[in-house]
């Protein structure tokens, strides 16, 4: 084992950790984790020295399994890194307790007042730890490559129920101590906590959801069909290995869409529309059991092998489930803004190869549709290329032959030449593995997928274009999916006749579905339509996800009059998202 992750200061070659006993108290008052990580760890090389990842982690003191006081350096901080701890052990070293508290800016932790939940009642205080957040609140070797299983116990206020990505209670206890154990390995950016005031709703004996109370009956409503999405799962490639999925609505102010944290994904309640149009975030989220927490990207270089085949895996989910027509139009969605991010980023740019080099850059720079997107077409052309049985074969043998593992992209080439490709030239060249991986851009191979569906949007979009009253368009029976491409489809700059009419006759001004008042406040902005003022900057002020504001920002930052605007609201906005946000904005405004 050897390290060549450039996010991470471990030597997992040497002394790496194989288990992790956490004990933590959470202070809301203080806004900080006081306690202890106790790391059992294995000594390959018998070193003196164990070396784990940090940031801004005030370390109290060190202790080894024979009661010595260890000694230990925290080095200075690096950009993006954070510090390094070197603790000193010994050959036959086999645990490290370290006592320490986490600061009250940790990056992985957000601690929100009362005002900043759906209830309003009580704090709430939930974790980030991906891309290389884990570090900050937890001493630990921080790679995706390094997995280990875990247990812990939490203390908080009596009133609130503490969950972890392990096997949770679905009831709050008295005393306010909570036990969790998560015996299956995984890595550091799938340590997850959140506390606050929760209630659980069951579907199955494998499957819930948890939410503050005043969201529970919604998000149940809403994602009534996960049973149906993990058999499905199941059926394409494999047993569940995790016991649980369950999803725990976060409040509005969790940077992601979801996250995939095992037992206990993270979903952001905006993607709750009343009519289950967005949850095909939770089919991505249960793929990611699979594709990611059974089998890891060994770097964030590799990043596009955890989201590539998440989001193929995603859609072959939605086929089952909602059939071919419907997985069509997720997909031609996506291929838009998949092309809209390679024009952005600008074709030749290194950062769309599928295989990156974030050496000396921040993780979170490969996070985009490239991974994704392009992570997907690639896969859909080998599907393609083989046929879906012989695809699907190979996917199930990749699963199981690499399941705990972490992988690098060179692993999956050669497990696929050997596997798949078997040195049929014909195919070799038909697939261009080498074009999709390591080359800019999008391969011309890439396959074309129509929606009938969508067409009908678009030639509705093309009716309003050319002058037909908003009216006298016909959206009967339109989903969240015709809304989106129909928006997507009509000019960035309109006339206020053409917002009004629109507004007028869809109400998009007041649409409670977050995708498409999204799309419209693009449209507003782009169009000074000032009826979506208010809307815009409420919504601004009450959502934090990233995918959403970080557009709105930059399309109100393009003008100077704009650019005044974005940073008024984003000084009463600012205290409510969490620093994944708050990064990508402070560098958007500055």
């Amino acid at each position: 084992m050897t390290n060549t992750d450039p996010h991470s200061f471990s030597q997992p070659q040497n002394a790496v950790v194989k288990h992790l006993n956490l004990n933590l108290s959470v202070d809301f008052n203080s806004k900080q984790l006081r306690g202890y990580a106790e790391l059992l760890i294995e000594n390959l090389t018998l070193t003196n020295e164990l070396h784990l990842d940090s940031n801004d982690l005030t370390i109290d003191s060190v202790i080894l399994d024979d009661g010595t006081i260890s000694i230990f350096e925290v080095k200075p901080a690096i950009p993006f890194l954070g510090n390094e701890i070197i603790i000193q052990i010994k050959p036959d070293t086999k645990r490290v307790k370290i006592h320490y508290k986490t600061s009250p800016n940790a990056s992985a932790v957000q601690w929100l007042d009362p005002a900043q939940t759906a209830g309003g009642k009580n704090p709430f205080l939930f974790t980030q730890s991906q891309a290389i957040l884990a570090r900050t609140w937890i001493p630990l070797q921080d790679s995706p490559g390094i997995r280990f299983t875990y247990d812990a116990t939490i203390q908080c206020p009596s009133n609130l129920m503490a969950l972890m990505s392990a096997e949770n209670d679905f009831v709050v206890h008295p005393d306010g101590i909570y036990h969790f154990k998560m015996p299956q390995a995984i890595p550091s950016y799938l340590m997850a906590l959140a506390v606050g005031d929760l209630k659980f709703h069951s579907y199955d004996n494998r499957s819930g959801v948890f939410a503050e109370p005043i969201t529970l009956e919604k998000a149940a409503y809403e994602f009534v069909d996960m049973p149906k999405m993990i058999s499905a799962a199941e059926e394409l490639y494999g047993p569940y290995a995790w016991g649980r999925f369950d999803v725990l609505v976060l409040p509005p102010s969790f940077p992601f869409g979801g996250m995939e944290n095992p037992r206990l994904t993270f979903s952001t309640p905006t993607i709750i529309s009343g009519d289950r149009s967005l949850v095909s975030l939770i089919a991505h989220e249960l793929a990611h059991s699979w594709s990611g927490n059974l089998v890891t990207n060994a770097t964030w270089d590799d990043f596009w092998l955890n989201e590539g085949f998440t989001v193929y895996f995603e859609t072959r989910i939605m086929e089952k489930l909602y059939g071919k027509p419907y997985a069509d139009m997720l997909t031609v969605l996506n291929k838009g803004e998949l092309d809209k991010t390679i024009i952005e980023l600008g074709k030749e740019n290194a950062d769309t190869k599928l295989y990156l080099n974030l050496k000396g850059r921040d993780a979170d720079d490969g996070m985009n549709l490239i991974a994704y997107e392009k992570g997907r077409f690639f896969l859909t052309t080998i599907e393609f290329a083989v046929g879906r049985e012989r695809w699907d074969e190979f996917i199930n043998k990749y699963f199981e032959a690499h399941k705990f593992q972490s992988i690098t992209t060179k692993t999956f080439l050669e497990y696929l030449n050997t596997e798949l490709i078997k040195g049929d030239i014909s195919l070799e060249n038909k697939i261009r593995m080498n074009d999709w991986i390591y080359t800019a851009g999008l391969p011309d191979n890439c396959p074309i997928i129509v929606s009938a569906e969508l067409q009908k949007a678009d030639s509705v979009a093309t009716e309003f274009k050319t002058g037909s009253p908003a009216k006298t368009l016909n959206t009967k029976d339109w989903t969240t999916h015709h809304w989106l491409y129909f928006l997507r489809q009509l000019p960035e700059l309109m006339n206020q006749e053409m917002m009004i009419d629109l507004d007028r006759t869809f109400h998009l001004t007041e649409s409670g579905n977050s995708e498409i008042l999204f799309e419209w406040l693009l449209h507003s902005i782009k169009s000074l339509y000032e009826p979506a003022n208010n809307s815009l900057e409420h919504f601004l002020t009450t959502v934090g996800r990233r995918k959403f504001v970080k557009p709105l920002y930059a399309a109100l930052a393009e003008t100077k009059e704009g650019k005044l605007k974005a940073k008024s609201i984003y000084k009463k906005a600012r205290s409510c998202y969490h620093s994944v946000t708050v990064a990508t904005i402070d560098e958007l405004l500055k």
